[in-house]
């Protein structure tokens, strides 16, 4: 039985740092944005997102009459440790040569307290596997954060961690893919319907 993921990043929360697990509220006054968002996604889907705010305010915006499945800390945005709401350029100052290798050639290399791009992949892909078994064959809008789309798009088309990095996630974009029995497909990404 084939699923499609509908990968849908939050509202922009305007914070020039990294945001990781900090609960931050996101800007849903898009309005026209959220509904042609909404308009897009298919109409029996099921809804999950993060349990950070700002995904569950974008999951509630965008719901529509959706099913919603309780949220999931596995679909949370990157931990970033003693480095969150801190930006580029102080950490840098401080700890260079390990900022640059976690964003420049991410893979083993953890923020300080936070967590490793493969314990990102594998945290969010544990989750989104649950999700697959227990809604075989049904369509699943998850709304998240940048960092867990980009895990996922890494698997469907079998990236590099570095080759992931390269997608651009926008606020309020929508990205699909597919799994199914011939495995992992990926379609558009990043759009803005």
């Amino acid at each position: 039985m084939k699923s499609r993921l509908f990968l849908i990043r939050h509202g922009p929360t305007h914070a020039k740092a990294m945001v990781g697990w900090s609960d931050l509220p996101a800007d849903l006054s898009d309005t026209a944005a959220l509904a042609r968002l909404e308009a897009s996604l298919p109409p029996e889907a099921l809804v999950v997102s993060s349990d950070l705010r700002r995904a569950v305010d974008t999951a509630s915006a965008i719901q529509g009459a959706r099913q919603r499945l309780p949220h999931m800390p596995g679909l949370r945005e990157i931990h970033f440790g003693t480095w969150e709401l801190r930006n580029w350029k102080d950490v840098d100052a401080e700890d260079p040569d390990r900022i640059r290798a976690y964003w420049e050639t991410p893979g083993d290399t953890t923020p300080p307290g936070g967590e490793s791009w493969n314990q990102v992949c594998a945290r969010v892909n544990d989750t989104v596997d649950h999700l697959l078994q227990v809604h075989a064959g049904r369509d699943l809008v998850i709304v998240g954060h940048f960092g867990q789309i980009l895990t996922q798009i890494q698997r469907a088309e079998r990236l590099s961690p570095t080759a992931a990095f390269s997608h651009k996630i926008d606020n309020l974009s929508l990205s699909t893919l597919s799994y199914g029995p011939d495995g992992w497909r990926s379609g558009a990404l990043n759009q803005r319907p």
